[in-house]
């Protein structure tokens, strides 16, 4: 009803995967790229995910949660750290030239700091309005509003900030 179950695995020949009664083998000369990015859902705060692209253009994404039912998500974040730190040391020994990318697409980061910035004019603004008239409980409001949105909407762009990177540099942010 959620969802096919997924199951990865690195072996000698490949990148193994298995969900939706489909299967296969990726051998990693044929992965091109990987980027990985924190991808936070209601039900899971901290949730990871790496997107593989196969260099036929396929895509496996692997994220670090797992259905457990319509409702709750399990973390399985030492396991996809352990597997995405193994898959780099895979693709690093066998001398793959993998495009490794972290975080957000330039366009999308962009866009998000745009609308960002859009809403701090916004609720600067309506705090310097409730500070003129002395309405106290509404500026108190909007200051807990702005800490509240800085905290979680700060992390999300911070993690997600839009780099390149090498094998033996996994950006740490990125992982659980």
């Amino acid at each position: 009803m959620i969802g096919a179950a997924q199951q990865f695995a690195l072996t000698e020949q490949g990148l193994s995967w298995r969900f939706a009664g489909r299967s296969g083998v990726w051998p990693y000369a044929d992965i091109a790229a990987i980027r990985l990015s924190f991808r936070p859902v209601s039900m899971q705060a901290k949730r990871f995910r790496a997107d593989i692209t196969h260099r036929d253009g396929r895509r496996l994404s692997v994220v670090s949660t797992s259905w457990q039912t319509a409702t709750l998500m399990a973390p399985q974040s030492e396991a996809y750290r352990a597997f995405i730190v193994a898959l780099h040391a895979r693709l690093a020994a066998s001398g793959s030239a993998v495009q490794l990318t972290a975080g957000l697409g330039r366009i999308a980061y962009g866009a998000a700091l745009g609308l960002i910035a859009l809403l701090a004019v916004a609720m600067a603004g309506l705090l310097v309005r409730a500070l003129l008239i002395r309405e106290w409980t509404g500026a108190l409001f909007l200051v807990g509003f702005a800490a509240m949105f800085a905290w979680y909407v700060g992390g999300f762009i911070t993690r997600n900030q839009p780099r390149s990177y090498t094998f033996a540099e996994i950006p740490v942010v990125l992982l659980p």
